[in-house]
């Protein structure tokens, strides 16, 4: 687990700053002397910052509590968060974006009034509020919470005033998925001239490059989607064995589920590929040169091919959300749950089964891509959820490369953001019923690997807490769209969903307001300098460190490729069968389809 006890933040304390009184700073908050919204001097409160676009909605003097000693401020509600402002704190103009007293209006999970003698939860703007509230909890979707006393003495209404607005700015942020991305540059820095600090894969050039670093040299980047009208939850290039004809491409595709065909994901140095792809239609009918494109596709070159069937054995969407959702109570706060009867409750949320399950099942995979030269095809239905998971994983456990920082955001961004994982919907940001946070599940998976095997992993706990934060934080695109196209529509990168495109990123259009090479992976408009040097692990042994990511021509695996490998992986798998609960043959036969392929 990777939280460190009930309620505590995931975020990484901030760089400490002695408080400063003046002009630009909060007021006192004593009596009634704060400024009217909209005031200039409320403005000049605000002028730290206040990001472009930003409104101030309204305002309450109050204290913030859980803390000691307790720490007097302004709750502030805008259009983009809500943030309290200690008296005399002043917002870092090197990191703009973030503070550890803001919650951006998408990670407010649930909103709580309170008085002495009632508590009313706050849904949406029509929800009944007939009292005036003495206090607000906000609970943070990241497990943190903003606890806020107002006070007395004809500031009341504020209080009242501040706790519906940020109702009515939540409900529309959400209504209208207004996630767009908010336009900074840092001092120097034109929008024009910041360069991406991990590739983006937006680009043919930018595949090309990574395939020539793979050395995937039976492999050549597709243009056959480039404008999303082969999978339109696909990015727009991909890779497909370079013997395979783009028209077949396309029509092989057509068999699959939203598209998604048989495609590369990863080359092992040592000659196998892992490949991953969504199910077949069952109502297709394919051809018979249909069916040989398919074959040389997921054969890929080799004739050894093992097709990986991705959900067995792993949970479901609906079992991971409501294991998050227990997991959730159960860290929060105010969780009712006894101290001594916490680790009970935190085994029946069966998240860490979920956890263990996942780490099962690479391990497994792993070994089918390490131990001789063949194709290995992941097989999920929709191809967007755990086949992702899972070929992460397998790259963490086989590729040095990929436990690096830069190898790491790099991984994420193909196999997650360019793959098309429904992050909005995933994590509940439109509304329907089909919420799951895999993400997060494997983010978990990757902290369980990083304390198994601290030396060989260059980043930190710092790091994947702070990535788990992101995805809450609504200042870039990254996490908050389902698929490149939409990502690419927002921006102005695509005119059109399918017929018209702009490559690269020129020619925006007049007052977009978002700066479509800003990602998550800019971490200095969110972190300090200080904080950044956190996400380095101070533990990594440089022996783990690849030599190089150069093309290998090995026709098999060589000795150094799965040294040490094969002893962490058999470690790995003795301490799941460990954590397996035993269960009886008659139960495992039928968990188990016996005419299943054994892998």
């Amino acid at each position: 687990m990777w939280w460190g006890g009930r309620g505590q933040s995931f975020n990484i304390a901030p760089q400490k700053e002695e408080p400063e009184m003046g002009p630009s700073g909060p007021k006192s908050v004593q009596g009634s002397g704060m400024p009217e919204p909209g005031s200039r001097q409320l403005g000049s409160c605000l002028a730290s910052g206040c990001l472009p676009g930003e409104q101030v909605l309204a305002w309450a003097p109050g204290v913030r509590k859980g803390l000691d000693p307790e720490l007097p401020g302004t709750l502030i509600c805008t259009n983009l968060r809500v943030t309290f402002q200690p008296c005399g704190w002043q917002r870092s103009q090197e990191t703009p974006l973030s503070s550890e007293y803001d919650f951006a209006l998408a990670n407010i999970g649930r909103l709580e009034a309170v008085s002495s003698l009632s508590r009313v939860q706050l849904h949406r703007p029509g929800s009944p509020l007939k009292f005036i509230p003495e206090e607000i909890l906000i609970h943070g979707r990241d497990f943190r919470l903003l606890r806020v006393g107002f006070e007395t003495g004809g500031l009341e209404p504020q209080a009242f005033q501040v706790t519906m607005a940020i109702v009515q700015a939540r409900a529309q942020s959400s209504q209208a998925q207004q996630y767009a991305g908010i336009t900074l540059s840092k001092a120097g820095q034109s929008a024009g001239s910041r360069k991406p600090p991990v590739p983006l894969l937006e680009t043919s050039e930018d595949w090309e490059t990574e395939r020539t670093k793979q050395g995937a040299s039976g492999w050549r980047v597709s243009l056959v989607n480039e404008r999303f009208d082969v999978a339109t939850s696909l990015s727009r290039y991909f890779w497909v064995p370079i013997r395979t004809l783009d028209s077949e491409v396309r029509r092989a595709f057509g068999h699959f589920h939203q598209g998604r065909g048989p495609r590369l994901s990863w080359h092992h140095p040592g000659g196998s590929d892992l490949l991953r792809c969504g199910g077949f239609y069952t109502a297709s009918d394919p051809n018979k040169e249909d069916i040989r494109t398919v074959e040389s596709m997921l054969q890929a070159g080799h004739s050894d091919v093992v097709l990986v069937d991705t959900m067995d054995e792993l949970p479901s969407l609906a079992d991971v959300q409501l294991a998050h959702l227990r997991l959730r109570a159960l860290c929060l706060p105010d969780s009712p749950v006894a101290e001594d009867k916490w680790l009970s409750a935190l085994e029946g949320t069966r998240w860490l089964d979920y956890v263990r399950s996942c780490l099962r099942k690479a391990s497994d995979v792993s070994v089918l891509v390490t131990s001789r030269v063949r194709s290995v095809v992941l097989q999920e239905r929709g191809d967007r959820d755990f086949n992702g998971l899972l070929s992460s994983l397998v790259q963490l456990l086989s590729a040095p490369e990929a436990r690096t920082l830069l190898g790491f955001q790099s991984l994420v961004q193909q196999e997650w953001v360019a793959a098309g994982h429904p992050f909005l919907t995933r994590l509940g940001g439109t509304g329907v019923s089909e919420k799951a946070p895999v993400f997060l599940l494997f983010l978990d998976c990757v902290w369980q690997l990083l304390q198994q095997f601290p030396a060989e992993f260059e980043f930190s706990e710092f790091f994947l807490l702070a990535l788990h934060d992101s995805v809450r934080v609504p200042d870039t695109l990254t996490f908050l769209r389902d698929t490149p196209r939409d990502r690419g529509k927002q921006n102005g990168q695509f005119n059109s969903y399918t017929q018209v495109y702009t490559p690269g990123y020129s020619q925006l259009p007049t007052g977009n307001s978002v700066d479509p090479q800003l990602s998550v992976w800019d971490w200095d408009l969110r972190y300090s300098n200080e904080q950044i040097l956190q996400f380095r692990n101070p533990g990594y042994d440089p022996k783990y460190r690849p030599d190089s990511w150069l093309p290998r021509q090995q026709t098999g695996l060589s000795a150094p490729t799965i040294t040490g490998l094969q002893d962490e992986l058999a470690h790995l798998q003795e301490l799941l069968r460990k954590w397996t609960p035993r269960i009886s043959p008659e139960d495992h036969s039928k968990k188990r389809d016996p005419n299943s392929q054994s892998r």
